[in-house]
């Protein structure tokens, strides 16, 4: 492989693999509350938002970091008493009690305003209006969690570009346009010098997961499969698996105050493209090589897929991020490229079409499924099984298959997402 192709898609898995506080949706929704507030230059006294309706639905249920609340609200108050953009995703990592207690006062002042926006431009759509001592500032982020396309004071810009596609593609311009063959030989050729950063993403991952096995966060997934689940599971590399993966997101969805890592904007995609690859790499007492070439393998399939995917859907993100975690399993497992092309074939037969309902502690539970699926799809694949093209939404072609996975979670499954949100927001 080139070497400028090579840098082109390290410097993508940089950007899309990195360092999260707390549900990206709410996150996100306190990174542009901050903007606005230091572009204020003092905590305003009335803050209106506007939101797509997928960052509404991703807020309603989860925790939200340090606060032992859910939802957009305190999500709000702490983004303009605390945030700091300069934080990106850990814009809440500055959360003490003094201001989770000044965060509700806010609250109950009733400062913020939050409406649906039913026309945004994307799916992630951020529009904050932020008002004190006669100014104001509007700052939009749109596209992805954090790409902020305008900022103005008072009616001046200060600041505009535009937002990311969310159509038929949506990568960058500048981003390599991928292919299964071509992540496959990235993860197995790249000198490891140049991936070595990819550790970063099993040591955050698996101290969250350590950190919620020691806690109380979420419904105890992971701590319940590990304390009580030999009976059924045994002591066996899809209990570890398992055990590990749906506690780091019980740490996340609970509120638990620690960063994971994310892929493509979302934390929950970036624990399920890590810890499956992890534990069973600490099963099998796989080389620090082995063990970073399949992380690599697994998050560059999870960013391949939902380059054409985009960054939200009504598809459950741990359907993208299991299918890479399966890539990475075969690799450890010792299969080669076809071997890898069957287990996502496998994958897409099985997981296709898990709604996503918001994100809430109960992801856990879809995780889990997503991870003993990755292991079944693995194995099957070790031994020469696949789904064919004569089944369902299945293609000879492994990027034909991707690609009709996310053309159905895309564009087939918008009446889905709408109905579910309609669901969600009248209970």
């Amino acid at each position: 492989m080139e070497k400028s192709l090579r840098q082109q898609i390290i410097d993508l898995i940089k950007r899309e693999v990195v360092p999260a506080v707390g549900c990206t949706e709410p996150v996100a929704v306190a990174l542009c509350v901050a903007k606005a507030t230091e572009t204020l230059g003092v905590v305003p006294e009335k803050i209106e938002l506007f939101l797509s309706g997928n960052i509404i639905k991703n807020a309603m249920g989860v925790g939200i970091p340090g606060t032992g609340m859910i939802g957009l609200p305190i999500a709000v108050a702490l983004g303009a008493l605390v945030g700091k953009s300069e934080y990106s995703l850990e814009v809440l990592r500055d959360v003490t009690p003094e201001a989770v207690e000044a965060g509700r006062k806010y609250i109950e002042e009733e400062r913020i305003s939050i409406s649906l926006e039913p026309d945004a431009p994307s799916n992630l759509h951020i529009d904050v209006k932020a008002y004190a001592g006669g100014h104001s500032v509007r700052a939009i982020i749109s596209g992805s969690h954090t790409n902020f396309i305008l900022l103005e004071k008072d009616g001046v810009l200060l600041f505009e570009k535009n937002a990311e596609s969310e159509g038929s593609d949506s990568r960058d311009t500048a981003d390599p346009e991928l292919n299964m063959r071509m992540v496959y030989d990235f993860a197995l050729t790249a000198p490891l010098e140049e991936i070595a950063f990819i550790h970063e993403a099993k040591d955050l991952n698996l101290a969250a997961a350590n950190h919620a096995l020691s806690g109380n966060y979420g419904h105890c997934l992971g701590s319940t499969v590990r304390n009580f689940g030999g009976r059924f599971f045994g002591d066996t590399p899809v209990a570890h698996a398992i055990t590990l993966t749906s506690a780091a997101c019980d740490a996340r969805m609970g509120g638990a105050l620690v960063p994971v890592m994310s892929n493509s904007g979302s934390g929950n995609q970036g624990i399920t493209a890590t810890m499956p690859v992890v534990s069973y790499a600490i099963d099998i007492n796989a080389t620090e090589e082995q063990t970073l070439r399949a992380l690599v393998l697994s998050h560059l399939t999870s960013i391949y897929i939902k380059q054409s995917l985009g960054r939200l859907s009504a598809l459950c993100g741990c359907v993208v991020a299991s299918t890479g975690a399966a890539s990475g399993l075969v690799y450890l497992m010792g299969g080669d490229y076809k071997q890898v092309c069957d287990a996502v074939k496998n994958m897409v037969a099985n997981l296709t079409g898990m709604i996503c309902d918001g994100a809430k502690p109960s992801c856990s539970m879809k995780i889990s499924s997503a991870v003993s699926t990755a292991m079944m799809s693995a194995m099957l694949a070790m031994q020469g099984f696949a789904v064919t093209s004569a089944e369902g939404i299945i293609s000879d072609d492994v990027d034909a298959t991707i690609h009709n996975l996310t053309s159905i979670g895309r564009d087939s499954m918008q009446a889905t997402d709408k109905l579910v949100l309609q669901i969600m927001t009248c209970k």
